[in-house]
């Protein structure tokens, strides 16, 4: 609804309104605002949970734990030693898996490795049984500052 408060038209005729009519505006910014509003707490829902928190824990090196490493190309070493497929590592983990008390197994993957090496470890450290597997990583390099 436009108002014209000016003078009124001394012949008769009716003067142009050029005001801008802004309710059409006012009416699509209302239902913008209130589609915000309904579909912002949408956006925002999600699952409760409690999250691990980061913390880095010294290794303890003890001589019953088993040290299998992987490198960029794939090949796992056991300590030193090549191995040299899957199954082989499934049949020595099997016995150490019977050791009391279980060793664990700490694993050291290259920064370039692919995810598919370190799971065939995982996977062979369950298929005999460890239940211990750990990864061992560098912590980052503003950490070790903040440890001092």
């Amino acid at each position: 609804m436009a108002m014209n408060v000016g003078p009124a038209a001394e012949d008769g005729e009716e003067q142009l309104n050029n005001t801008i009519n802004t309710t059409p505006l006012v009416d699509v910014m209302l239902v913008l605002l209130i589609i915000f509003l309904i579909t912002i707490p949408v956006v925002t829902q999600s699952i409760k949970l409690d999250l691990p928190k980061e913390r880095n824990l010294p290794t303890q090196t003890k001589p019953e734990n088993i040290v299998i490493a992987v490198n960029r190309d794939g090949e796992v070493y056991w300590g030193m030693e090549r191995m040299p497929d899957a199954e082989a590592l499934v049949a020595r983990l099997k016995v150490e898996s019977v050791k009391e008390p279980q060793p664990e197994v700490h694993i050291r993957g290259d920064n370039e490795v692919r995810y598919e090496s370190v799971g065939r470890i995982v996977v062979a450290c369950q298929r005999a049984g460890i239940y211990k597997v750990g990864f061992i990583t560098e912590p980052p390099a503003g950490a070790a500052a903040r440890l001092n």
